[in-house]
């Protein structure tokens, strides 16, 4: 079965509220989240380890496929569906040779020319962006519409968009031929996160947000 990345959730501890990281990452993927994706830049490699542990649990229970930010070896380690690693991190080339190819590899991708490289050296998907300011990568460079237009041209590999996606502008990406939303604050800092994952998704599919679940 391929997998869903019509709503693909991104963590980030900094902004949760009174929720566990497991309570908001469960009360997402309830919500509608198809992925998810444990990113934590500052941890200690053995805590990185148990948190990830935990989040496998909840994912497997509703199978959610888990992603892992950057760390390969933690991904292996808890046997986690994939790995996501930046144009900094090492090369994507190496990291599917390391995964192999039963793992998913996703590979974030600014311009068609990065899409490009890392369609050739084995991703399973793209994250592109960030589309529009965002607080949780403030350093982020943006990428225009039109940029993303040359980048879907270029690779027939899923998209998923990230970078201040929220209910305002969710509904622009899928008739692009986007294939999901990459959300962090849109719905993990949200008061109502079940809600605010359903209508997130709701809208990417261009349909009106739910009033209530």
């Amino acid at each position: 079965m391929k997998p869903d990345y019509s709503l693909y959730l991104v963590t980030d501890r900094m902004l949760m509220r009174t929720k566990t990281l497991g309570e908001a990452v469960e009360q997402a993927v309830i919500g509608g989240c198809t992925m998810v994706q444990l990113r934590e830049k500052e941890i200690l490699s053995l805590d990185f380890y148990v948190l990830a542990s935990e989040m496998k649990k909840i994912t497997d229970r509703y199978g959610i496929p888990l992603i892992i930010n950057d760390r390969i070896d933690i991904a292996m380690a808890v046997g986690a569906a994939g790995v996501h690693i930046g144009q900094k991190d090492i090369p994507a080339d190496i990291a599917r040779k390391v995964i192999g190819k039963e793992m998913l590899l996703g590979v974030s991708a600014v311009s068609a020319a990065e899409a490009v490289n890392a369609a050739k050296a084995g991703a399973d998907y793209l994250g592109v962006g960030a589309m529009f300011p965002t607080g949780t990568k403030p350093d982020a460079g943006f990428v225009s519409m039109e940029e993303l237009g040359r980048i879907r041209k270029a690779v027939d590999i899923p998209i998923v968009v990230i970078g201040g996606i929220s209910k305002e502008n969710a509904m622009l990406f899928q008739p692009m031929g986007i294939d999901g939303l990459a959300v962090v604050s849109a719905v993990i800092a949200q008061p109502d996160i079940k809600k605010s994952a359903a209508d997130l998704k709701s809208l990417f599919f261009g349909k009106e947000a739910v009033n209530e679940l």
